[in-house]
């Protein structure tokens, strides 16, 4: 049972990647996020989608760069990101949320994925 992402790689300064997080023997159907560290920085969470109604939320930085998507059938979730910034830069990770609601805390997340890294040159 686990996460994996991917989709990460060095881009230019207004490129786009799109991630992917596929969940292996279980069915991604629960409340997902990304979350992203970048050198000496904390964890932190960028994108979060419910289980209920797919709503989804952004950190403001992210807003408008990036779009969170799921394919239940694929157990699949991407993180779209577009006019990608520099500041972007760091290991992008998926998780799965304790619970039916989102949070951007790590310390909320059930299960851990595999990051994936992304680099953004200026």
């Amino acid at each position: 049972v686990q996460l994996q992402a991917s989709g990460g790689g060095l881009v230019q300064a207004g490129g786009s990647l799109r991630l992917s997080c596929v969940a292996s023997r279980f069915t991604l159907d629960n409340t997902v996020g990304w979350f992203r560290q970048a050198p000496g920085k904390e964890r932190e969470g960028v994108s979060c989608m419910e289980k209920t109604d797919s709503t989804t939320y952004y950190i403001d930085d992210t807003k408008g760069r990036f779009t969170m998507s799921r394919d239940k059938a694929k157990s699949t979730v991407y993180l779209q990101m577009n006019s990608l910034k520099p500041e972007d830069t760091a290991i992008y990770f998926c998780a799965t949320i304790k619970g039916a609601y989102c949070s951007g805390d790590p310390h909320f997340v059930y299960r851990w994925g595999q990051g994936t890294q992304v680099t953004v040159s200026s």
